[in-house]
């Protein structure tokens, strides 16, 4: 599979992802989405697969690995690595 069809399969299961977190009840905005610089060298977020994102439940910041447990697990079952299993709770991405 090349770059740009990764791409956008890693938008759809994104996609997949905010619809499972507005289910529960969680709203969410983008933390990096894409970057090129900040991260460690061959970051996902360079590539355009990988995402940080910020959780919210009843207008609170949740920002523990925990808070994210319930993402990153849907996460994962549907083909995604989560930051979560290296303390990275809001990183979300798809082949690291």
């Amino acid at each position: 599979m090349g770059l740009q069809s990764k791409q956008s399969e890693f938008v759809r299961m994104v996609a997949l992802l905010i619809g499972y977190a507005t289910q529960l009840g969680y709203e969410l905005t983008f933390g990096d989405a894409y970057a090129t610089d900040g991260h460690i060298d061959g970051s996902y977020h360079y590539k355009r697969l990988a995402v940080d994102l910020n959780l919210f439940f009843g207008g609170q910041y949740l920002t523990s690995t925990e808070d994210h447990r319930p993402l990153g697990e849907f996460w994962e079952s549907i083909g995604g690595t989560w930051g979560g299993r290296w303390q990275d709770g809001n990183h979300y991405s798809l082949g690291e």
